[in-house]
């Protein structure tokens, strides 16, 4: 109980952003003046809290207000797609100290190879700053308990690779893998630019599409932390065939094969468009973007049809778990967004469940491209200085 009151006090000290006190703690907290005492004091010897200014509030002696030392502690944070590995440094604050983006190499080892390459350079930049740990976002799906990224689509010569244990021996440093989709939603959490204190659903758009959820601050990953594949969910009866045998799956409905193929039918790209690769992929869907934004109407209709068919989805999940709030990210949100806030606003207003119970925002990630390692490295910050309510759990006589 001590270790998670103290993660409690330092977790609302470092949500406070700049400032607060011992007082002020107390009263958030509910715990009692004597405990936040003991508790800031264990904080400050440790180093992870510091005081600063003293604040006069009425009579009595001025509070001193206390502080987080975002040098105290880093992590780092690496997210694999099939076209760029990102990587980042994050302070105990969630700051981004350093970043980077290569090429995704062809390959499980030469990835390895390269992310480890970046560790090695950002560690550099923290000499006396502890580097907590690295942490791992990777399209699933993802066998946690090994540690595997097991035949992730579009990246067909990695089959079954045991990632962690690799990076962990490659960089030296305690690792964790997660699926990319909910290191973003962890990313939100740990980053506080959305209030998510009830129940959120995170839409991540990227060369797939899935979905995460979290409920009081906390990721609901699911029994083998694979929550969220809502590929072969139907969102259009007339939809363009999936392999599955149904038609209309969001997953085939906003594939970016499939948007880029009907851009090259309606003569919006040449036939000749290479598409061949997911990097040939991205930039072709990065043309049929621009054209949209340009006011060519076959290529608005294309997006605005895709947008319809995703913002379905995530009306019909929404309802499923009683969300009530929405955040999109991933690669391809920038190029949606336009589309994708008028639809999912039309949506749930005409079709929403809970529509006269409650309203439900949709907002995008303020992390930009970058919210995948961000989020990896908030994992590792998140499991060693957020109090989690399974640590409570009692532990048998002896543990």
């Amino acid at each position: 109980m001590g270790d998670y009151n103290q993660l409690v006090v330092l977790d609302h000290i470092r949500r406070a952003r700049v400032s607060v006190s011992r007082v002020e703690l107390a009263a958030v907290t509910g715990l009692s003046g004597q405990t936040i005492s003991n508790v800031v004091g264990r904080l400050l010897e440790q180093g992870l809290v510091q005081e600063g200014e003293r604040q006069i509030t009425g009579r009595g002696k001025p509070r001193t207000l206390l502080h987080l030392r975002p040098g105290a502690g880093y992590a780092l944070g690496a997210h694999i797609d099939p076209v760029s590995v990102t990587i980042v440094l994050l302070d105990l604050a969630g700051t981004i100290v350093e970043r980077a983006v290569v090429t995704t190499p062809d390959g499980s080892p030469a990835v390895v190879a390269a992310i480890a390459d970046e560790v090695a350079r950002m560690r550099a930049l923290v000499p006396g700053g502890e580097v907590v740990g690295l942490g791992v976002a990777a399209p699933g799906p993802i066998d946690p308990e090994a540690g595997r990224v097991i035949h992730p689509p579009l990246m067909p010569s990695w089959g079954d690779v045991p990632l962690r244990d690799r990076l962990a021996d490659a960089t030296g440093l305690p690792t964790l893998l997660d699926k990319d989709v909910a290191a973003a939603m962890v990313a939100e959490l740990w980053q506080g630019h959305h209030e998510l204190h009830t129940t959120t659903l995170f839409v991540y758009l990227g060369f797939g599409i899935g979905f995460a959820f979290a409920r009081e601050g906390e990721v609901l990953s699911g029994s083998s932390r694979n929550a969220g594949e809502i590929g072969h969910l139907i969102v259009d009866a007339d939809g363009p065939p999936c392999f599955c045998g149904n038609r209309g799956c969001l997953g085939v409905s906003v594939a970016l094969d499939r948007l880029v193929a009907e851009a090259v039918d309606g003569g919006v790209l040449p036939a000749s468009t290479p598409r061949g690769t997911p990097a040939e992929l991205d930039v072709a869907m990065g043309r049929l973007a621009a054209a949209g934004e340009a006011g060519d109407a076959v290529a608005r209709e294309i997006l605005d049809r895709a947008a319809r068919r995703l913002a379905r989805g995530i009306v019909i999940v929404s309802d499923l778990i009683d969300a009530d709030g929405v955040v999109v990210g991933g690669a391809n949100w920038a190029r949606l967004a336009p589309y994708l806030s008028a639809a999912a606003r039309t949506e749930f207003a005409g079709h929403a469940t809970m529509r006269e119970l409650h309203g439900v925002e949709v907002g995008g990630t303020a992390l930009g491209p970058w919210i995948g390692a961000v989020g990896a490295a908030s994992q590792v910050l998140d499991a060693a200085f957020t109090p989690h309510a399974s640590l409570l759990v009692a532990q048998p006589a002896g543990a």
